[in-house]
């Protein structure tokens, strides 16, 4: 079975929908979804949300220890950790149970985003490339949940960078990844609220310094004040 972890902070519209798209895959894989609120949320969802997803009100905000609450519950064999904002492909369980029958430990999806435009694109090319940026949470990590457990889960002190600091172990400890090469699409609205430089440049700062070895407390206060987000107040 696979597992569909879905961290998120006031995002019911988002949830609906994300839900509703899961929910008509393939049947050929087994598979549960987990919403974890965070604890601010207000579990208001649709009718079809509350029957096809188990709806978790965590006990800590925050990415990392959401996630982590919803997978020590999780009865899969594989995590797969998606965005609230992101769409999967028709093909996205038969793509993880392929990849991990490749006799791969992890994976992610290359993704482009839900607007057209040339810088766009560009940013979606190299999310199909295995580089700097490779392991950012909209690639939607999936990972068998053997592995997920024995690398010690998410840190949960990283208030920022929770995805790139978990790559980093699988890298160390030399677990075999794939980057799946079947779009995501994951929503724009990032570059909605700030300029396409601004996002791309204080994303090129923030990855920069996390690996120079900037706590993430101080990740997360520069990436508040660069980056606007009024969809997730």
């Amino acid at each position: 079975m696979i597992s569909i972890i879905i961290p998120a902070h006031k995002e019911a519209e988002n949830i609906d929908f994300l839900v509703r798209k899961l929910s008509g895959l393939t049947k050929k894989e087994p598979f549960e979804i987990l919403v974890a609120l965070s604890p601010e949320s207000q579990a208001d969802f649709c009718n079809e949300t509350n029957e096809n997803a188990i709806i978790l009100k965590c006990h800590k905000k925050g990415r990392a220890s959401q996630m982590n609450e919803a997978a020590r519950i999780a009865k899969g064999d594989v995590l797969a950790f998606l965005h609230a904002d992101v769409r999967p492909p028709e093909t996205f369980l038969l793509d993880i149970r392929r990849t991990i029958k490749e006799d791969y430990d992890a994976g992610f999806f290359s993704y482009r985003f839900d607007k057209e435009s040339l810088p766009l694109r560009i940013n979606s090319y190299f999310t199909g490339k295995d580089g700097i940026f490779t392991g950012g949470g909209d690639q939607c990590l999936f990972i068998k949940t053997e592995h997920f457990n024995s690398l010690g889960q998410f840190d949960e002190t990283q208030v920022l960078m929770e995805d790139f600091e978990f790559f980093k172990r699988l890298k160390k400890h030399g677990l075999r990844y794939k980057i799946v090469k079947n779009n995501l699409i994951v929503s724009a609205r990032k570059y909605d609220s700030n300029s396409y430089l601004r996002v791309n440049l204080s994303n090129l700062l923030l990855v920069v310094l996390f690996k120079m070895g900037y706590s993430s407390q101080k990740l997360k206060t520069l990436h508040d004040k660069l980056i606007r987000t009024p969809y997730n107040t």
